[in-house]
């Protein structure tokens, strides 16, 4: 797990190893410039190219408590810890299958043995696979820090940069529903293979709330949830019966799902002057509706 910190010319750069949350803390409020990192596969690369030059480091590798997980209240709280190959094992995918699917695509074994769902959080890229199911199960971070105490942050508040982390402030846990209910995770890429998506759409069924919660991720800074097309959807299932959906309805909302979060764009000045989709945006917006419709045919068989 990393965040961006400016590099102090002319200063060392030293490295904490705190053995618990506590100690992590504390050395974070002696530095708060410092840079917290567990598996720093997103830290590296900025590093190695240029763009990043922390001014300390504070190591989250030995933090046993941050990388497993817990029940709370009809909750899983996850530690931020957790890695990518650890939530794609077959106990959690019982958990929340959603988040095993996506953390099982996150990049080549390397790294998902090292990257790190807090990682994946924080750094916030577009193509972050973990990002689009969070948003779906409306996931709650759990923020630590010496000055600030414990406070909460809804996973989409951080993404959007309505809330951001303090210096000096560690996301410890992420808090996430148990719906016993399936959740689906599709993305697809621009080659064969793992790689970064060019698109990807989760789905979650809420049938306590009865609700369809859906999520597209990498097409836009942050994931969008066409609200309007889950509440239509929603209101088309059977709850109390077999819950499927005629293969018109799933295309239907895939269209709507695309439509919304790649909408035509506004008509120019003239009569029908940009009024059309470039033919790339056109395809993009026909994968988004393929991966909404296949995501939900999925979850509801």
């Amino acid at each position: 797990m990393s965040t961006h910190a400016p590099h102090a010319p002319g200063t060392a750069q030293p490295v904490a190893l705190p053995a618990t949350l506590d100690e992590a803390v504390a050395a974070l409020a002696a530095q708060p410039a410092a840079v917290p990192v567990a598996g720093g596969t997103d830290l590296m690369c900025g590093v190695n190219s240029g763009r990043l030059r922390p001014a300390a480091l504070v190591g989250l590798a030995r933090l046993k408590e941050l990388r497993g997980w817990e029940y709370q209240d009809g909750h899983a709280l996850l530690g931020a810890c957790l890695t990518h190959a650890r939530m794609g094992r077959p106990d959690f995918a019982v958990l929340m299958p959603g988040l095993a699917a996506a953390a099982r695509t996150a990049g080549p074994p390397q790294v998902r043995n090292a990257g790190t769902l807090g990682g994946n959080i924080v750094t916030a890229a577009a193509a972050g696979d973990t990002l689009p199911v969070l948003a779906a199960l409306e996931a709650v971070l759990m923020v630590t820090g010496a000055r600030r105490g414990n406070r909460e942050i809804p996973v989409s508040h951080l993404l959007a940069g309505r809330d951001r982390l303090r210096a000096g402030e560690l996301l410890a846990y992420v808090r996430v529903p148990l719906l016993h209910a399936p959740q689906t995770f599709l993305k697809a890429t621009g080659r064969t293979g793992p790689g970064r998506a060019t698109a990807s759409v989760a789905v979650v069924l809420d049938p306590a709330r009865r609700e369809v919660r859906c999520a597209v991720g990498a097409i836009a800074s942050i994931p969008l949830r066409p609200l309007d097309a889950e509440r239509w959807v929603a209101s088309l299932v059977d709850w109390d019966g077999k819950r499927g959906l005629a293969p018109d309805v799933l295309t239907a909302f895939g269209e709507y799902v695309a439509m919304a979060c790649i909408p035509d764009p506004d008509p120019g000045p003239e009569r029908g002057q940009g009024t059309e989709l470039p033919p790339a945006m056109l395809h993009l917006r026909r994968t988004v509706a393929a991966l909404a419709r296949r995501g939900l045919g999925r979850a509801l068989s």
